[in-house]
């Protein structure tokens, strides 16, 4: 028998977000159900129904999440039910070019927009995001895109590093490999971006320049680890010189995606610096950089996928840093939420306020 959950249902670009009863498989073999019990409200999922991309629909949306195993298919060998696992929206096959030369967060067969999963109650073929569609009840997914993480985790936290803490912390560690005494500008400020600036921070940069349009990020910022606080203007990229010694900083982390914001971040970096893009943009938004400017500067601009990281690997890792307090999550989220209030929360990180909302579900 099949499931029938609550979800949060995109039926189409631009179209209000609706909270439907919608139909799950059972597990099929290598396959387990997993409860949700905590959601992220990510900037990707907003990705999927303003006309960034172009996902198939009706969508259920949501990638970001943590649950508990509640069922498992023939085969399943990875979890047991009542693991608490953190789910994993690109798991590597481990067989491809990519996976067997270390790059698993580049699998040739993981990142699929969205996946043709269930129904919704009036018996349209469903799609969940990313293979997940983890704004609901209830999930169905392959062993592999789940990771266990200890039970003392709370939930909230948990959610956070299948995506924003994985993307923003991997690509300072991993991407850019920062180290102590290097300097930082970070631009935008959503979760990922917070992250970028924690990770930073723990990693002994300096200064740590923390860049959005809100004044009102500042604190959110502080509390991360910033060292300073701009609000974008058409000086940005000279500020950020100018508490550089002139020089501009070695690490520039684009947290936006967007052609405006990565050109800043291009002009802010130093020379022989390195520009990290890690918001994911359209693909008709184009970059225009000079020729002569890009040898001149010998700058390195690159992207950071999923923040170069093997999830299997580093999601254990961060669990026990969050636990051990090595590792605070605090200032990501903003706003914890029941499912209902989803859409209002996509309509606040359309308009950039706050970082993370949260959705919690109950027992």
């Amino acid at each position: 028998m099949s499931a029938v959950v609550r979800g949060l249902v995109a039926r189409g670009a631009g179209q209000e977000l609706t909270v439907e009863d919608v139909r799950l498989p059972r597990p099929d073999a290598g396959e387990v159900r997993v409860r949700i019990r905590a959601a992220g409200v990510c900037h990707s999922d907003l990705s999927m129904v303003n006309g960034t991309l172009a996902p198939p629909f009706p969508l259920v949306l949501g990638h970001e999440a943590a649950g508990v195993v509640v069922e498992v298919g023939d085969g399943v060998e990875r979890v047991r039910v009542e693991d608490h696992v953190v789910l994993n929206w690109a798991p590597a096959c481990r067989q491809c070019w990519f996976c067997r030369h270390d790059e698993p967060w580049l699998c040739a067969s993981s990142g699929t927009p969205a996946v043709a999963r269930g129904a919704t109650a009036d018996g349209a073929q469903l799609h969940v995001t990313l293979g997940l569609g983890a704004l609901a009840q209830e999930v169905v997914v392959p062993q592999h895109a789940v990771i266990a993480v200890p039970p003392a985790l709370p939930w909230a936290e948990a959610a956070l590093l299948g995506c924003a803490v994985l993307t923003g912390v991997g690509a300072v560690n991993n991407t850019a490999a920062v180290k102590a005494g290097d300097s930082v500008a970070v631009i935008g400020l959503g979760g990922v971006g917070l992250a970028a600036l924690t990770a930073a921070r723990a990693a002994g940069a300096g200064p740590v320049i923390a860049v959005d349009v809100s004044p009102a990020k500042r604190e959110l910022a502080l509390a991360a680890g910033a060292t300073d606080y701009l609000v974008s203007d058409d000086r940005l990229a000279k500020t950020i010189r100018e508490l550089t010694e002139g020089r501009g900083v070695d690490h520039a982390f684009e947290c936006v995606g967007r052609s405006a914001t990565i050109r800043t971040a291009w002009r802010s970096a130093r020379r022989g610096g390195q520009v990290i893009v890690v918001g994911m943009g359209a693909k008709d938004d184009e970059v225009g950089l000079s020729a002569l400017d890009i040898f001149h500067s010998a700058r390195t601009l690159r992207s950071s996928v999923y923040g170069s990281s093997d999830p299997d690997r580093e999601v254990p890792e961060l669990a026990r840093a969050v636990l051990d307090g090595s590792l605070s999550l605090a200032p990501l989220i903003t706003d914890r939420i029941p499912l209902d209030a989803a859409p209002a929360a996509f309509e606040r990180m359309a308009r950039g306020e706050g970082a993370r909302s949260v959705v919690l579900f109950d027992e």
